[in-house]
């Protein structure tokens, strides 16, 4: 679906702002900000990056990558907020719970405002291992409830999945699913796609590597494939963490079938995806995870790829709906491993699993739907008649 430029709406100045994401995260960066650049709109993402530049039309005003969550949340939000007044856009959109005093700052301002909501912030605090756990449940009662009582002061909310907007709709009315679907393929892919039966016996995981996400069970699963079985787990994303506890993660037999690529930048993401034959998505039933909508499933889809997905209500739903995959209990690594046995032994059956996701992901779970809602959304809120 092509873009449709309003006039009404070319050199409309609009900044992105972060604090937890770098500059070129691929729903800031990749999706909203390049669709908007695309439109017409003067786009600025302003947010940890090494240095200002200018990328595929959006221009970056870096701002420091603070190591520690205090100097985070104190320092870096209130570089971006100065640089926020002294770029005097038209519309603010901003990224993060942490931003939500600089978005009640910039509407007192009388400038119009928007919240994404990328993550259902009490069930994400429940999750979050750093925290002590006799302080999670009041944290997140008192984090939940200072967004609650903010979001109304908004111009809009734009949540990433209809489980979080549930939420936020009695609370303010312009609150817009925006998902964080890919591009069809035809946009991103490298066009030297392996056909999937020439393709070696590789799996794929590519995001966050943490325990749970399913490190381990990946790695235990990997361990009790048959020998005969030449299989490799291709996967890309940070180093071990301490909580998985490497060393020993590394000294299991199913590590010697894995190769970690470290983390990839968007096109080598796609260019892997074109070389495996499935693609791997076992998180924990973390409350956080439970109702999320993982942006690495749909890239697994639109790369022709079937999935091994965690055996969740609204994952089977779409997994099921597009017969595109199979799903397991991603706390049994012998489940997993019967499933990427079963794969990797079916290849027409797989790569027909494949074709299926990926026509699933062309017709309906796919960025170019969402990003028709973004634009709509700035052009009502841009638009002199609907001017604040």
């Amino acid at each position: 679906m092509p873009v449709v430029t309003n006039r009404r709406m070319t050199g409309r100045k609009v900044a992105h702002l972060t604090s937890v994401h770098p500059a070129l995260d691929v729903r800031i960066f990749q999706r909203e900000c390049k669709s908007l650049a695309r439109a017409g709109f003067d786009v600025t993402i302003i947010g940890p990056h090494p240095a200002d530049c200018v990328a595929d039309k959006v221009q970056i005003k870096a701002v420091p990558v603070e190591k520690g969550r205090i100097a985070r949340s104190t320092r870096a939000v209130w570089r971006i907020y100065r640089e926020a007044l002294r770029i005097n856009a038209d519309l603010y959109h901003f990224h993060d719970p942490e931003l939500i005093p600089v978005g009640l700052l910039l509407r007192a301002a009388g400038k119009t405002v928007i919240y994404d909501v990328h993550e259902d912030l009490p069930r994400d605090i429940i999750s979050k291992p750093y925290l002590p756990a006799w302080s999670r449940s009041l944290i997140s009662r008192i984090a939940g409830g200072f967004e609650s009582a903010t979001c109304g002061f908004f111009s809009a909310l734009v949540p990433v999945t209809p489980f979080i907007a549930d939420r936020f709709l009695p609370l303010n009315k312009r609150t817009v699913v925006v998902s964080n679907y890919p591009y069809l393929q035809d946009e991103t892919g490298s066009g030297a796609a392996t056909p999937y039966c020439q393709r070696p016996l590789s799996l794929a995981y590519v995001g966050n590597i943490t325990k749970n996400r399913g490190i381990r069970e990946m790695v235990f699963a990997m361990g009790m494939l048959p020998e005969s079985l030449a299989a490799t787990l291709e996967l890309a994303g940070n180093d071990l963490p301490i909580d998985v506890h490497p060393e020993e993660l590394r000294g299991h037999a199913g590590w010697k079938r894995i190769r970690h690529h470290g983390k990839l930048n968007y096109a080598d993401v796609s260019s892997l995806l074109e070389q495996v034959r499935v693609g791997l998505v076992v998180i924990y039933p973390t409350p956080a995870f439970l109702e999320s909508l993982p942006v690495k499933m749909f890239e697994y889809m639109s790369a022709g790829l079937p999935i091994i997905a965690s055996d969740f209500p609204q994952w089977r739903a779409i997994v099921e709906d597009s017969s595109c995959g199979l799903l397991v209990d991603p706390m049994d690594p012998a489940a997993i491993a019967s499933a990427m046995e079963y794969l990797l032994t079916h290849p027409q059956e797989a790569e027909e699993m494949g074709r299926r996701g990926r026509i699933a992901v062309q017709t309906k779970y796919n960025w170019q739907t969402q990003e028709r809602k973004l634009l709509d959304l700035y052009a009502e809120l841009l638009e002199p008649a609907c001017a604040e």
